[in-house]
């Protein structure tokens, strides 16, 4: 608990915003600056922590920049993954950090632009959670469940075994899986494989046997003249290219016992 400070002794009772995190395997300061509304890092400091910054700058446009009303001069645009440590799962987050040239700063200044960078999904972060549509799972069966149900692990080749350890890495990173307890009932599996699609590796269940015994959802697809209706005298129209878009969908808690991933980790 604390008490109000004496007179004079205000500048006492405040608490430290600066936090460690991790940025390029290295522990390093960042300040919490929910009222900047852009972050950003001075070239001295960032080349302590990534010497060849400079190499992997992007360019900015046009945009200038003041510091308690001092002019800075920018270089351009530096990405970067944070990760805050935490005994119960660290969080990792994707930033973009405005260089300055000038800036004196003794750690990275994360403003409140990140919040608006990681709400949609991007190439560079290919996952965005949707909120308050939880999917849920019916079978059409009862206790005990077919053998079917508990798929073995596929056979997986050297390059296969490390691109399913890498992907499971990067997902148990940011919360979206995570490994079954030792005490936890695993009643299904759902076998894991790679796929590969100009270049790039994805890991992708295989629910074959779970479909079939999975109660089917009704998608139906309005008419053409219906969807022409909704948008007629529409002054703006978003569009998505559904095969170049990702999305996380939340399972319901009921569901998840379902799709226990197995794979050779």
């Amino acid at each position: 608990m604390k008490t109000k400070p004496n007179r004079g002794k205000g500048d006492t009772a405040g608490n430290s915003c600066i936090t460690e995190v991790v940025i390029n395997d290295k522990p390093t300061r960042l300040l919490l600056d929910p009222g900047a509304f852009c972050s950003c890092v001075g070239k001295s400091f960032l080349k302590t922590c990534v010497p060849d910054f400079e190499d992997h700058l992007l360019p900015i446009y046009g945009i200038k920049f003041n510091i308690a009303s001092n002019p800075m001069k920018e270089l351009g645009i530096f990405e970067t993954n944070i990760i805050f440590p935490h005994i119960n799962g660290n969080l990792r987050i994707t930033v973009e950090f405005v260089v300055m040239e000038n800036c004196p700063s003794t750690h990275f200044i994360l403003g409140n632009d990140y919040l608006i960078i990681g709400a949609f999904a991007s190439d560079k972060e290919p996952l965005g959670s949707i909120i308050g549509h939880e999917i849920d799972i019916n079978l059409n069966i009862e206790r005990p469940y077919p053998p079917l149900l508990r798929g073995p692990t596929y056979p997986a080749g050297p390059k296969s075994r490390e691109a399913l350890e890498i992907h499971s890495k990067e997902l148990l990173d940011l919360g979206v899986i995570r490994k079954v307890g030792h005490n936890e009932e695993v009643e299904m599996t759902t076998p894991v494989i790679v796929e590969l699609h100009n270049g790039k590796s994805r890991m992708v269940g295989d629910c074959g046997a779970l479909n079939t015994y999975t109660v089917p959802e009704q998608y139906p697809i309005p008419k053409i003249q219906v969807a022409l209706t909704q948008i007629y005298q529409a002054v703006y129209i978003s569009t998505m290219d559904s095969l170049k878009g990702f999305s996380q969908n939340l399972m319901t808690l009921r569901a998840r016992k379902y799709l226990r991933n197995i794979v050779h980790c």
